[in-house]
């Protein structure tokens, strides 16, 4: 049966403790749903690479659709103009794939939401 994967897309950073938050919302996504393979990325500064992470879902077999979420507060560059170049660059190696780029987190409603309540607390 074909199956979705996601991968939660982040910035990176030299400090190795900065991926804690996406590493628990990877941890979290497979305690909602086990069935649903999920791998963290990163742009630079840390590894694997988007390129590496899609690959290594695809070499689990069985993934004929992925989602990249992008783990960005706001749209910078980095969501605006690398993202679709690196997903163009996939949808090329991988034509079985089906890719879908969600939104930014940040732009999320829900997310803006819990934000301005945990501000509020």
């Amino acid at each position: 049966m074909p199956r979705r994967a996601i991968v939660l897309f982040a910035h990176g950073s030299r400090d190795p403790a900065w991926c804690r938050p996406v590493e628990a919302v990877a941890q979290r996504v497979r305690e909602l749903d086990a069935t649903v393979p999920v791998r963290c990325a990163y742009l630079e500064l840390m590894d694997p690479d988007l390129p590496t992470a899609v690959r290594d879902l695809i070499g689990a077999g069985g993934v004929d659709r992925i989602g990249v979420v992008p783990m960005f507060l706001g749209v910078g560059r980095h969501a605006r103009e690398d993202l679709p170049v690196l997903m163009a660059a996939l949808a090329v190696e991988h034509p079985q794939i089906e890719f879908h780029i969600q939104p930014a987190i940040g732009e999320d409603p829900r997310l803006i939401d819990l934000i301005a309540q945990i501000a509020l607390a």
